[in-house]
């Protein structure tokens, strides 16, 4: 009997050193990583501030690959060439390619090159993508869904970009304390953030009254996000006269156009009389609030939340950054500061928003980039196997 067992247990011990055999499989250099992005870059100058936010993230990942460390205040230090690439090819505004620095203090990167090709659009890298023409993209959270559909490989970071509404301080929406709480207040209760979520956005974010997401602070919870019109039309009642408020949104992004659409319809909907504007020709000096995103710049939420007010006083022109927290907060420090702001309803939080990449299937050890982090094309490397079917994110 014994003999049995043994000798049972012997051939499981086989069994699954082959099954570890086959299925494990071990890093190895070599291979150039092709990456496609929409933005167009013409300067690589650290000098030379980028046009607007799509830039600005393009420049920060490839400043992150050729630079040897990003400081605390989001700056590169060193000389070009001294991070794990180096430049080998560069053309303005069409691509560049990245060469492995053999001498990089962090050691080599598993890849000898990576290829950028710009000013792509969605629809040609998704089909890039199904074809296995190129290894790596940002897509839209709104287009994630779609993308799965086709057969595109898909990684999901955890929800941090935040998706809002913000009052211009100079606009007389804005300027009467009061009246701005009621106005804030009102369209906010209008606003079925459930809907925007499930059809807009096909299920991909989360809906939000808060300025930071529940994984971060753990008291997103404590911040209802329900729409509730009855009290939205009670609020907007006491506005007399009845004011109309404009909503600006940038052109260039259909999810905000698509957003700003639905709260025209559910702020109708409340009785309150809302606009939608686009930033085209200028008009953005006659918003009263507009739509923003606004990533997270660290998972810590003290951390993120003092990252965020500082942008939105940016955006806005308002002060909301001017009681710092502190270095060490503590969770009640950080929820009272949180619900201080929103309760003054300058900003109206709607959806927390993940960052969606698509992943050609040779790619490996690749991991979502945390807040604040780029991406970990140092650490990727390519398995070159054709033929095997049981990849894993």
């Amino acid at each position: 009997m014994l003999r049995r067992l043994a000798a049972s247990s012997l051939a499981i011990a086989f069994l699954l050193a082959a099954l570890s055999a086959r299925s494990a499989r071990r890093p190895h250099y070599g291979g150039t990583l092709r990456v496609e992005i929409a933005p167009v870059l013409t300067s690589l100058d650290l000098e030379v501030a980028a046009t607007n936010v799509e830039q600005a993230s393009a420049r920060n990942q490839i400043d992150s690959l050729i630079y040897e460390r990003r400081e605390p205040d989001g700056t590169f230090t060193g000389a070009p060439g001294s991070g794990p690439f180096k430049i080998s090819s560069w053309q303005p505004g069409k691509e560049i390619t990245l060469q492995a620095n053999e001498k990089f203090r962090a050691g080599r990167p598993f890849v000898d090159s990576v290829e950028i090709i710009m000013g792509r659009s969605l629809r040609d890298r998704l089909l890039d993508l199904e074809l296995n023409k190129t290894d790596l993209t940002e897509i839209p959270p709104q287009e994630a869904r779609h993308a799965g559909e086709r057969g595109v490989r898909i990684s999901q970071s955890q929800p941090d970009e935040l998706l809002a509404l913000v009052f211009v301080n100079d606009r007389p929406a804005a300027k009467d304390a009061r009246a701005r709480e009621i106005i804030g207040q009102s369209i906010s209760l209008s606003i079925d953030r459930g809907a925007i979520v499930n059809f807009l956005l096909q299920k991909v974010g989360e809906p939000t009254s808060a300025l930071l997401p529940q994984w971060s602070s753990g008291t997103s919870f404590l911040f209802s996000n329900s729409a509730d019109v009855s009290r939205a039309k009670e609020l907007w009642s006491q506005i007399a006269p009845s004011v109309n408020i404009v909503l600006g949104y940038d052109s260039a992004d259909a999810l905000e156009q698509s957003v700003a659409e639905r709260i025209v319809v559910n702020a109708k909907d409340a009785g309150i009389l809302l606009s939608a504007v686009s930033d085209q020709a200028g008009k953005s000096a006659n918003f009263d609030a507009r739509l923003v995103r606004v990533r997270m710049v660290s998972p810590k939420p003290g951390a993120a939340l003092e990252g965020l007010l500082k942008t939105f006083d940016s955006l806005a022109g308002s002060s909301l950054s001017a009681s710092p927290l502190g270095e060490s907060p503590s969770p009640e420090d950080i929820y009272k500061r949180e619900r201080a702001v929103v309760d003054t309803f300058r900003i109206v939080p709607l959806i927390w928003l993940p960052r969606v990449y698509g992943l050609s299937a040779r790619v490996r050890n690749w991991t979502p980039p945390a807040p604040g982090q780029t991406w970990p094309l140092a650490d990727v490397w390519l398995d070159t196997d054709n033929n095997r079917t049981d990849i894993k994110d």
